[in-house]
């Protein structure tokens, strides 16, 4: 039998890796620590029609594998390798500056990703009661938040991201971001709900119908994961 090498040996070791239950994310053992494409939580056709399987394929193993790939390939051998994606989101200013646009684009793309696939879910479900007072006292009810969402979604000119973040007054707030931006790079809030726009998210079933693939994204939310995202950002103490 031949022998596998390093990537082969990450990759079956991230097949098999646990999902992720919090914002937070993990390391492998190994060292040097290695950032990991996380297990998509669910079947790559669960979430049709809203999200075909095949776009759902493409998209978490090659679009979000790259951003994986290119990561580890920027942070190796600089002081932050083996640190945690949000320390390196935040803090993005002190990444020396000819690795400073990798570790942006490929890390918060990693990040995004991370939270996107489980911003989704086939059981839908309903924001806990702290997160439905919430976007009632700030938007009115739900259908008047996914309004701006669907505005926010819709006004990101080419690529980048539509969320719903808890500011950092506790409130929440509808923001856009270019890219594979996101509200830690600038401190700005925490998210709770994310929209891809990027075309390789809905293209092969939406071609250039954005709107229609917000309006299928609004179905398979998955407001626990949510609510717990709200939770955390709001926790006092």
């Amino acid at each position: 039998m031949l022998p596998i090498n390093r990537r082969e040996m990450l990759k079956t070791a991230g097949a098999s890796a646990a999902l992720l239950t919090l914002p937070s994310i993990s390391f492998t053992a190994d060292e040097p620590k290695l950032f990991e494409l996380p297990k998509l939580p669910y079947a790559f056709d669960a979430l049709e029609p809203s999200i075909d399987a095949k776009t759902m394929e493409i998209h978490h193993d090659r679009h979000h594998q790259t951003y994986v790939d290119n990561l580890n390939k920027a942070v190796a051998g600089t002081e932050w390798a083996g640190k945690k994606i949000e320390d390196i989101l935040a803090n993005l200013d002190k990444v020396p500056e000819a690795k400073r646009t990798a570790v942006r684009n490929n890390g918060g793309g990693h990040y995004n990703h991370s939270l996107f696939w489980q911003m989704l879910s086939p059981k839908g479900g309903a924001a806990s009661k702290p997160l439905a007072d919430a976007i009632t006292k700030a938007f009115g009810d739900q259908a008047k938040l996914f309004e701006a969402l669907k505005a926010a979604s819709l006004g990101r000119f080419g690529s980048g991201w539509a969320w719903l973040i808890v500011d950092k007054a506790g409130e929440l707030k509808v923001v856009s971001s270019p890219n594979q931006d996101n509200s830690l790079m600038d401190a700005s809030g925490s998210p709770v709900l994310g929209i891809d726009v990027w075309e390789h998210a809905y293209y092969l079933k939406y071609q250039n119908k954005r709107a229609d693939y917000v309006d299928a994204i609004f179905k398979v939310l998955n407001w626990e994961f949510a609510s717990s995202l709200y939770a955390a950002a709001t926790k006092k103490g």
